[in-house]
């Protein structure tokens, strides 16, 4: 989630994957950097990207952001991109040790949680390292959740 020191630093957020929050316990959460061509950037900052469906992989010792859908820039004419292929993160040895670790365990799986654009004009991922939830974990969430709103209502004064 964007906090107020990213705001004022000038960070903001292109996408989130509202879904996996949903669908996975997060066990810990990773920074990293994108390879992207001319016309990607400029669709992701033009919000044009889905994370729904993505997922992060380590393959020979590096790490691949696969299955996200950059659309494609308006503009961008015969040089625009492909708009599902496998991209490239950014992370250092040890970062990709530690996400290949906790993906090889059972039950683990690692996916993009947001995209945001820095204060650099970078185009950066947070990906978490997740366990997936059972059908009672996810009604526990959504009861916790319905319960924090009811209370914050009554606080509030809005019943």
């Amino acid at each position: 989630m964007a906090n107020v020191k990213e705001a004022a630093r000038g960070a903001r957020t292109v996408a989130t994957n509202r879904k996996a929050r949903h669908e996975y316990f997060i066990e810990e959460i990773y920074e990293a950097g994108i390879v992207l061509t001319g016309t990607e950037i400029k669709s992701v900052r033009g919000g044009r990207i889905s994370l729904q469906e993505g997922f992060v992989l380590v393959k020979n010792g590096e790490a691949w952001l696969l299955n996200v859908n950059i659309a494609h820039y308006e503009q961008g004419n015969r040089f625009n991109h492909e708009e599902r292929r496998d991209r490239k993160l950014l992370l250092n040895r040890r970062e990709i040790n530690a996400l290949h670790e906790a993906a090889t365990r059972r039950g683990y799986t690692l996916v993009p949680l947001r995209v945001y654009i820095n204060e650099r004009g970078r185009a950066k991922v947070e990906v978490g390292v997740a366990r997936g939830k059972q059908l009672h974990d996810k009604r526990d969430t959504i009861a916790k959740r319905d319960n924090e709103r009811d209370l914050q209502r009554a606080i509030k004064g809005d019943w």
